[in-house]
C-alpha cells in the first residue's frame, strides 16, 4: 500500500510562563491509503497536539507532516475533523448542519441538500434530516457531526476522542457504525483514543505514545478480520492484543507516578 499521511521527525515546544514545554519529539510514523489506525497513551503525551498539526491548525516546531507527498501547512478539505464535542450549530436542522459543510463548493442548492441526505443516510439518520440538535442524543449528535466530515469528500479523517462523552452502550454502536461507514467509504483514518478495546475494535494498527515528550514507543498490528463484530471481544486473540497495548501504556502510567512521588 503506498503512503498517505507521513510524519518525520516531528516535535512541539510551546513556550510557557515557567519555559519551554516539549509536547512532542522525534515522532516518526506512516499512514497507508485507507488504514484505519488509532493513537493511545496516558494523558498529556500530546495526541491531540499530533493531530492538530495534521489537521493544519497548529504548526511543530521541528520536523513535519506530509499528505501525499505534499507539506500540511494549514487546514484543508483534503482533511475531515471529528471532535469530542459536537459542534453542531444549534439554529440549523440535522440536514443544514451538514449542508454548512458544504457552502463554498462548486454546488447547486439541490446538490449540497441531496449531498447530505446521502450522508444522513449513510449514519442511519435519515428519518431525522429536518430534527434540531437539542432534539437529538448525543449519539445521534456525533452521527452528524461524522457525516458534515463526510459531507466534503475528505481523503483523511481526523478524530479526536469522538466517543469519549458518550455511555458505554451508545459507544459501543458508535464504534460499529463508525467501521460500517469506514469499510464503505475506504477513507484514511487517525483516531484518537484512551480506550484500548476501542483501538483494537476499530483499526488496522494501534500506535502506543510514550509520556511527554511524545513519540511512538509500541505499534501493535491489529490482525483482527474484516468485516468486524463484537464477538471478537470475548475472544483469546483479542486479549493478546489487548495486552500487547496495554503493557506499554501500563508502563508509562507508572512513570508518571513515580515521577509525582
Amino acid at each position: 500500500m503506498s503512503s498517505k499521511l507521513e510524519i518525520r521527525g516531528l516535535g512541539k515546544t510551546f513556550k510557557t510562563r515557567s519555559g519551554e514545554l516539549k509536547a512532542l519529539e522525534d515522532v516518526n510514523f506512516e499512514i497507508a491509503e485507507n488504514e484505519f489506525v488509532s493513537l493511545v497513551g496516558t494523558s498529556g503525551c500530546g495526541k491531540s497536539t499530533l493531530l492538530n498539526i495534521v489537521a493544519g491548525l497548529d504548526h511543530p516546531t521541528e520536523g513535519g507532516a506530509w499528505l501525499d507527498g505534499e507539506p500540511i501547512t494549514g487546514p484543508g478539505r483534503d482533511r475531515g475533523m471529528v471532535f469530542q464535542t459536537y459542534t453542531l450549530l444549534p439554529w440549523l436542522n440535522t440536514r443544514q448542519n451538514v449542508e454548512f459543510a458544504l457552502r463554498g463548493e462548486d454546488m447547486t442548492r439541490a446538490e449540497r441538500r441531496d449531498a447530505a441526505i446521502e450522508q444522513l443516510e449513510l449514519v442511519g439518520l435519515s428519518e431525522f434530516v429536518d430534527a434540531y440538535p437539542s432534539q437529538l442524543s448525543g449519539g445521534m449528535r456525533q452521527r452528524v457531526a461524522i457525516a458534515r466530515a463526510l459531507s466534503y469528500r475528505p481523503e483523511v479523517l481526523l478524530m479526536d476522542e469522538p466517543f469519549g462523552a458518550l455511555d458505554a452502550l451508545t459507544r459501543r454502536v458508535m464504534q460499529e457504525l463508525l467501521t460500517e461507514v469506514w469499510e464503505r467509504h475506504r477513507l484514511t483514518v487517525l483516531f484518537i483514543t484512551h480506550d484500548v478495546e476501542e483501538a483494537i475494535y476499530i483499526s488496522d494498527r494501534v500506535l502506543v505514545m510514550k509520556n511527554r515528550p511524545g513519540k511512538i514507543k509500541e505499534e501493535v498490528e491489529i490482525d483482527l478480520p474484516r468485516p468486524r463484530d463484537f464477538s471478537m471481544i470475548s475472544g483469546s486473540h483479542f486479549a493478546e492484543l489487548s495486552r500487547q497495548v496495554l503493557e506499554p501504556i501500563h508502563a508509562e502510567s507508572k512513570q508518571v507516578v513515580q515521577a509525582a512521588e
